[in-house]
Formats: C-alpha cells, sequence, structure tokens
C-alpha cells in the first residue's frame, strides 16, 4: 500500500474515533473518552509517519518539528482526559511545547524577521487585538492561573501568525502545504478557546462538541502540509 493511501487510511481512522469521542462526550460515557481519544491522536501523529515525510531530504528539520508538536499534543490529549487541577496543568505544558514546536516548524519555513513583513503586518494586529480580547474575557476567571495562561496565549498566538506567514511569505514550499498549515494553526487556536470556556467559563457538552472536531481536525492538516512537502 503507498504512503499516500496509508496516510488516508490514518486520517480516517483518526475521523471515525473523533465520531466515536464526541458521541461518548455527548453521552458523559468517560471510558468512551479513554478508549477513543488515544486512537485519535496515534493516528494523526502516524500521518507523518506513514506518508514517508521522514525519508525526504528537503524539510527535515520543519518535518521533524512538526512530528514533535504532534506527538506533545497526543500527550497532551491523554493528560485531559483526566479532570484534575495537576492533569490540566501538564496538559497544559504538553500543549504549549506542541505550539512551541510548531512556532520553530515554520520559523524553518519564513524567518520571524518577516512574520510582521508587508501583508502581515495587519494579520499581527488581528492576532494582537484578539489576544487582548481573549485575555480580557478569562481574566476574572483565571485565578493562580493567570501567569500559566498567558504564557500559553503569547505562543498560541505566535503560532498563528507563523502559520499564516507561511502561506503569505513561504514562496519555497508547495502552495498546498503552505495553506494546509495556515488553516491547521487557525483551527487550533480556535479549538484552544473551546478549552477555556470549557475549563474558566461554563463546562457545557458545546466545548468538546465543537472544540475536539475543531482540535483533531486541526491536528491533521499540520500533519498533512508536512506529507504534501515536495
Amino acid at each position: 500500500m503507498s504512503g499516500g493511501l496509508l496516510g488516508l487510511l490514518a486520517t480516517a481512522v483518526c475521523l471515525a474515533a473523533l465520531a466515536a469521542l464526541v458521541g461518548a462526550e455527548v453521552r458523559r460515557d468517560r471510558g468512551g473518552r479513554f478508549r477513543w481519544k488515544p486512537l485519535a491522536s496515534i493516528a494523526f501523529v502516524a500521518v507523518p509517519v506513514v506518508t514517508g515525510a521522514f525519508g525526504r531530504d528537503a524539510g527535515a528539520d520543519v518535518v521533524r518539528w512538526v512530528a514533535a508538536g504532534l506527538v506533545l499534543g497526543a500527550i497532551g490529549d491523554i493528560l485531559l482526559m483526566y479532570e484534575s487541577d495537576r492533569a490540566f496543568l501538564a496538559g497544559l505544558v504538553a500543549f504549549l511545547g506542541g505550539h512551541l514546536a510548531y512556532v520553530v516548524a515554520f520559523s524553518q519555513i519564513v524567518s520571524p524577521r518577516r512574520w510582521a513583513d508587508g501583508a502581515m503586518v495587519p494579520v499581527v494586529a488581528a492576532t494582537m487585538i484578539a489576544a487582548a480580547v481573549v485575555l480580557r474575557w478569562l481574566w476574572p476567571r483565571l485565578g493562580r492561573m493567570r501567569l500559566p495562561v498567558i504564557g500559553y496565549l503569547l505562543v498560541i498566538t505566535a503560532m498563528v501568525i507563523g502559520g499564516i506567514a507561511v502561506t503569505i511569505h513561504g514562496t519555497a514550499v508547495d502552495p498546498t502545504a503552505g495553506m494546509l498549515a495556515t488553516a491547521g494553526a487557525v483551527a487550533f487556536y480556535a479549538s484552544d478557546l473551546a478549552v477555556a470556556r470549557d475549563r474558566f467559563v461554563v463546562k457545557d457538552v458545546w466545548n468538546r462538541a465543537i472544540g475536539l472536531p475543531l482540535y483533531y481536525g486541526a491536528q491533521l492538516l499540520i500533519a498533512w502540509s508536512v506529507a504534501a512537502l515536495p
């Protein structure tokens, strides 16, 4: 079976497990969460492996950093299955590491010195305004988590800026790979807002029913962005 077909198979497994996971969350089936979340996470980690992304000379550093981000995301997924404060903080650290890995990956494609050049100026302004709005929204509810959340918000904002820069300035990258990376970065940011709402604002099923598809879709898009590299 070719690498492309294996990648599609891994994607199908991820999406099927995601559907089962969302169903389990809607039913408040904790056992289903522990059954389906690891499978969905392992499946998106598998995409760059089975598609042969590691066997290419071009973009090798990008592939390694994206793979590190995917693995750290999977670790964060496992930790967030547990609902204790300690598990949440550990999961936050894992996801923070994953976002930092993506920031480094994007910086391998477009130098951070160009992330605020030309068409990126309004992008940077918009993302900074969005970060300020999110922080204002969460601030009264954060308590002891204020500093960790500020740090996390800064990193995911940088990740989104870098992801968008890949499409706008990444002339050396296949346009499809660039757009996949950009879409994945934006979707990841949106999924983190659902996590924040669930943790700090109000717990309801919609946080996970919307946030989980955004998150797994984001990881798949980013995984396929390196699979699409020439």
